[in-house]
C-alpha cells in the first residue's frame, strides 16, 4: 500500500474518506491524520484544498473521475495545481493517446495539453510537477475564442 510505504520512509500521509466507505473499504486506521467526511464531494474538495499537486497512480473509474475533475479545475482556473500521471508499465499510454487525439481533433486546446504531466519514474514526475505549469492561460474560454 502506498500509504504504508510513505509512512515507513518518514512521510506524512493524510487520509480522507467518506463515512459511507469507512466500513466498506476499511479505512486505514494506522494513519496519524485520517479525516472522515460526509460525502465524496466533501472528500474531493478537502483533498483539493490540502494538495499542492495531484498524481494519479494506476486505478479504476474513481481514479479516472478524480483525475479528470482536477484537470478540468486547472483548465478552468479554479486552482493552479499541477496534475500528473504515474505511468507505471505504460498503464496510461492509451489515456495519453486519447488526450493527444482530443488535441488533434480540437476538443482540447494545444496550450492546455501541458496540464497533464506523465512519467514512469516517480522521482522524475515529482520533479516535473514542481516546475511552473506549462500551459499559457489558466482559462479555457476567452472572448476571442467564442
Amino acid at each position: 500500500m502506498v500509504a504504508d510505504a510513505a509512512l515507513a520512509h518518514g512521510g506524512h500521509v493524510t487520509g480522507v474518506i467518506p463515512t459511507a466507505l469507512v466500513a466498506r473499504e476499511l479505512a486505514h486506521r494506522g494513519l496519524p491524520d485520517l479525516r472522515i467526511v460526509s460525502s465524496m464531494h466533501e472528500r474531493k474538495a478537502l483533498m483539493a484544498e490540502l494538495s499542492d499537486a495531484f498524481i494519479a497512480l494506476p486505478g479504476g473509474f474513481g481514479t479516472f473521475e478524480e483525475l479528470c475533475e482536477v484537470v478540468t479545475w486547472t483548465q478552468l482556473g479554479l486552482h493552479n495545481k499541477p496534475c500528473g500521471l504515474l505511468n507505471v508499465g505504460g498503464f496510461y499510454d492509451s489515456l495519453l493517446g486519447l488526450i493527444g487525439r482530443s488535441v488533434a481533433d480540437g476538443f482540447i486546446k494545444p496550450r492546455n495539453r501541458g496540464i497533464v504531466i506523465a512519467d514512469s519514474d516517480p522521482a522524475t514526475l515529482i520533479a516535473r510537477l514542481s516546475e511552473p505549469l506549462a500551459f499559457a492561460e489558466p482559462s479555457w474560454i476567452r472572448q476571442a475564442d467564442v
